[in-house]
């Protein structure tokens, strides 16, 4: 199987000869996907590319959108918030790219807004692998979310823990837009029940460096631990947190991989980690769109797993893709955000999502799962 990230450079390399000369190629509808193919966040950033490959590929086997097949353009950013602004920019550059797809990084996505690059681009951005409240409030119209925020997920967690009379939580996040977005709704969610973190520790974006977190932390001695981080730096965390003899009920944000935090932290440390999530569990095909991401992931990936990221952002394409077919013959950036914001409600198979032209976030939806004695996700 091809790999992702060659895969994106193929598409790249054959739309810049497209460009110039290929009339055929010229018909085509063309996105742009700018995801951490590289870095502290690769292994994310490949199942976000695999999910709305596998749904465009779906979609073009069968004759694609109103006649005109999708090519998608696909950039790494290895997770740095310089590289996705100037790789947006190029996107954008490109008037045949209509709308973009997929990004991710509250700090990534929330700098694209501060430096105007969607509003000067004019392009939606559908399905950002992203709950940052910043990107969501105040309300701006070129993002329209897939996911719930991080304080819809953070108060799930805080309700759950506080249920069962854990008062006494921490906070370990990375230190940057992601990772505060997330602090402030925890805050928000304690300060809602009259309660205040026992502490709070961050470690530095784009590293695994949390002794520090592991430290301060466990000698607060809290009952629970909130972590707001990514793959590699929450495995570390739990690791050394376990292996110092900290017994808190560990949860982590949607964002991290189960497979990943297995394989780094080991399953002794991992085991009873509860993760919060944003779609419906994925492994049990009970709703149509789930029964049809797991036909579509053995047909155009049979070698990949399935994966609630590379689910999320399955369902982002379906709701691109129906975008695009509202959008008429030739869509422009202009009628794919009409489109999208006159949606309303839309079935995408057992899962809704609602858009209108003061609203931009399709999904309030949260649930907790937790890592099983056999390294499996159970709800």
């Amino acid at each position: 199987m091809t790999s992702l990230k060659s895969w994106g450079r193929k598409v790249l390399v054959g739309a810049g000869l497209a460009a110039g000369t290929s009339l055929a190629l010229a018909a085509d509808i063309t996105i742009a996907q700018v995801a951490p193919l590289s870095g502290v966040l690769a292994s994310t950033g490949q199942q976000m590319v695999l999910g709305g490959k596998v749904y465009f590929s779906h979609i073009n086997d069968k004759g694609g959108i109103n006649g005109q097949k999708i090519k998608v353009l696909v950039a790494d950013d290895a997770y740095k918030v310089d590289e996705t602004v100037r790789l947006t920019r190029e996107m954008l550059a490109k008037p045949e790219v209509v709308a973009l797809f997929g990004f991710a990084g509250t700090a990534n996505v929330g700098k694209l807004l501060t430096d105007k690059v969607l509003e000067e681009g004019g392009a939606a951005l559908v399905a950002p692998y992203t709950g940052g409240e910043p990107l969501r409030t105040p309300f701006n119209s070129w993002i329209f979310h897939v996911r719930a925020g991080y304080a819809d997920e953070a108060e799930h967690m805080v309700q759950q823990l506080t249920t069962l009379g854990m008062n006494r939580i921490a906070v370990m996040y990375q230190d940057d837009g992601f990772g505060k977005a997330g602090l402030v709704g925890v805050e928000a969610a304690m300060a809602k029940r009259g309660l205040k973190l026992v502490t709070t520790a961050g470690y530095e974006r784009n590293t695994d460096k949390v002794e520090a977190a592991v430290k301060s932390i466990k000698a607060a001695d809290p009952q629970a631990i909130i972590m707001i981080s990514i793959n590699k730096p929450t495995a570390a965390f739990v690791k050394q947190y376990r292996e110092s003899g900290g017994g808190a009920q560990l949860l982590n944000i949607s964002v991290v991989d189960p497979a990943e935090l297995v394989k780094l932290a080991g399953l002794k440390n991992a085991h009873g980690l509860g993760i919060s999530q944003v779609v419906p569990y994925p492994y049990m095909a009970n709703l149509p769109v789930i029964r049809e991401y797991q036909e579509m992931l053995k047909k155009y990936a049979p070698n990949e797993q399935v994966n609630y990221t590379s689910f999320e952002e399955y369902l982002g394409a379906k709701v691109l893709v129906e975008a695009l077919r509202r959008a008429g013959a030739n869509p422009t950036r202009a009628k794919v955000v009409k489109a999208l914001e006159g949606m309303g409600s839309y079935d995408l198979g057992g899962i809704t999502v609602n858009y209108s032209p003061d609203n931009r976030i399709g999904s309030h939806y949260v649930e907790v799962t937790v890592i099983g004695s056999t390294g499996k996700l159970l709800k």
